[in-house]
């Protein structure tokens, strides 16, 4: 059984209104703040932080990103967070919508526009929801992914709502994704990671879409979502572990260190 994270009650009185993640960034930077740490100090692991604030990991990773997009820390690939620089006099910690933040809502919005469009797609939208799933097969190929196909995809879907304002919503929630520096910061670690957008995921969304199937096109879309959100967690943390992989193999290399 993993381990029970133990909570901290202190972090019920920083910022009441505050989600999780920004309570931990707080408390971080009034430890950056009160000179626990120096600058080129490591930060605890993501496991002892989840531990330690009695939150998921997905939370501790938002607080650092939150503390990172601000300069005040850097996150290792492989090695971990370390101190980037101190708090300035009078400095406290900004909060933007974070990639988790974000598909939660596009799961919500999202899951009802592809049931809403079930019912209003045209063919001449199913044929370009077609195109793009096979335009986001060709761009996986690639080495620098743009995602346009996907972004297109998406918004496709919101059209064949025919409703303006759904279609509004969904764009709003896109463009935040590439200018909330949290969301863009995270999703650059993923590309890094070299997540790409599921193929399949977008064809289950498809079929259903063409079959008419609300209750279908809304699960497949909740699903595609939730599963975008796992990867954002595990492949970003996959890509340190394999880099820490890598640096141990060359050190032994360099020192001709055998393990058996």
């Amino acid at each position: 059984m993993a381990d029970q994270p133990i909570p901290d009650t202190n972090l019920k009185d920083a910022g009441s209104n505050d989600r999780l993640y920004q309570r931990i960034a707080r408390k971080l930077f009034d430890q950056l703040n009160s000179g626990a740490y120096a600058v080129g100090d490591r930060l605890p692991a993501e496991r002892e932080l989840a531990v330690e604030y009695g939150a998921s990991r997905p939370a501790v990773r938002e607080a650092l990103i939150a503390l990172e997009v601000q300069g005040f820390i850097e996150v290792r690939l492989g090695s971990g967070a370390y101190v980037s620089r101190l708090p300035g006099q009078g400095e406290k910690p900004a909060f933007a919508i974070t990639a988790f933040e974000l598909t939660e809502a596009r799961l919500m919005f999202e899951g009802e526009a592809a049931a809403l469009a079930a019912l209003h797609i045209t063919p001449e939208q199913l044929a370009k929801l077609d195109a793009l799933v096979r335009a986001m097969a060709a761009e996986n190929l690639q080495s620098d992914v743009t995602e346009e196909a996907d972004r297109d995809f998406h918004l496709t879907i919101a059209a064949a709502t025919r409703n303006a304002g759904v279609l509004r919503t969904i764009e709003d929630l896109w463009h935040l994704r590439s200018t909330s520096p949290e969301c863009a910061l995270l999703h650059a670690k993923a590309r890094d990671a070299k997540v790409r957008p599921v193929v399949e995921e977008h064809a289950a969304i498809l079929k259903a879409l063409r079959a008419a199937d609300a209750v279908g096109a809304r699960l497949a879309m909740r699903a595609h979502l939730a599963a975008v959100m796992d990867h954002l967690l595990f492949k970003t943390e996959e890509l340190a572990v394999e880099e820490a992989r890598r640096a141990l193999a060359d050190t032994r290399r360099r020192y001709a260190i055998n393990t058996r």
